[in-house]
């Protein structure tokens, strides 16, 4: 996957600060928050994860020609300041490919300009993806986000490409109607805008997701994932598509295994 739809968003450490937050908001007019996308949503599922069930197709096959959407889970890992971009292609719950690529990064950490520092690897690494991808889940925030363009959304527009963002922290927004107490596994609540984000307030900008909860969260207990469209996907289908891959654990599927493939693919690395 070679092709950029909007080759004019590629991140550039060398602007200003001024810049990189202009050209966001620029990514933010050309996204689309809502549904537009060809597969249908409710094939997009998690199977068994056990490592015998994983299947990596060699040269000498001959490539699948099932419909089920292709879903690729995206994730960072850094050796000192090497950015580690890992992909993960899926159908139906089997993994189909797995590819990574590894670039020197230029500027340091910076809440809200995460795709500058990352997304060049990460472009580099779908260039190296042979599947066509019908979705992207990313590590990282889409819509909720001060401009509305994290890393998710920056992606997802650049590839033109329906991208969901999977975040363990709440970056801006506020929850509408906090839960009194933990929320059960599969309960949702909507982030919407405030004064912190460029949408209207009150706006969805996405969702509080329970992935898993321990039977007694009193006592011991799990914090919601804050799930976004990234581009291409709604509010209310990234949660139900977030949900709909998470197999028992925390993360969904796609991004769970692109962490591991990242860990791994660290210890082979060059430095």
């Amino acid at each position: 996957m070679t092709d950029l739809a909007h080759p004019e968003f590629v991140p550039d450490a060398s602007l200003s600060r001024e810049e990189m937050e202009a050209l966001q908001y620029e990514v933010a007019e050309t996204a689309i928050f809502e549904d537009a996308f060809d597969f249908d949503a409710e094939s997009v599922r998690a199977e068994a994860t056990d490592e015998e069930q994983t299947h990596l197709p060699t040269g000498d096959e001959t490539p699948t020609t099932d419909e089920s959407p292709v879903v690729v889970g995206v994730d960072q890992a850094f050796i000192d300041d090497l950015a580690v971009s890992a992909l993960v292609a899926s159908r139906d719950g089997e993994v189909v490919e797995r590819v990574h690529a590894a670039v020197e990064t230029e500027i340091p950490y910076i809440p809200g300009l995460l795709s500058f520092r990352e997304g060049t690897a990460i472009l580099r690494a779908f260039e190296k993806l042979t599947v066509s991808p019908d979705l992207a889940v990313v590590d990282g925030s889409g819509r909720i986000h001060f401009r509305q363009a994290g890393i998710a959304t920056h992606i997802g527009v650049m590839l033109d490409l329906p991208t969901v963002g999977v975040a363990k922290n709440l970056l801006c927004g506020e929850l509408r109607d906090p839960p009194q107490g933990h929320m059960d596994a599969g309960e949702r609540v909507p982030v919407v805008a405030n004064s912190r984000v460029s949408a209207p307030d009150g706006t969805v900008i996405g969702y509080a997701l329970q992935s898993r909860q321990y039977p007694n969260p009193e006592k011991r207990h799990i914090n919601p994932l804050y799930v976004s469209s990234g581009h291409r996907v709604s509010a209310e289908t990234t949660a139900d598509l977030v949900w709909q891959l998470c197999a028992g654990y925390k993360l969904p599927e796609p991004t769970r295994r692109a962490d591991a493939y990242a860990d791994d693919v660290k210890e082979t690395v060059d430095t």
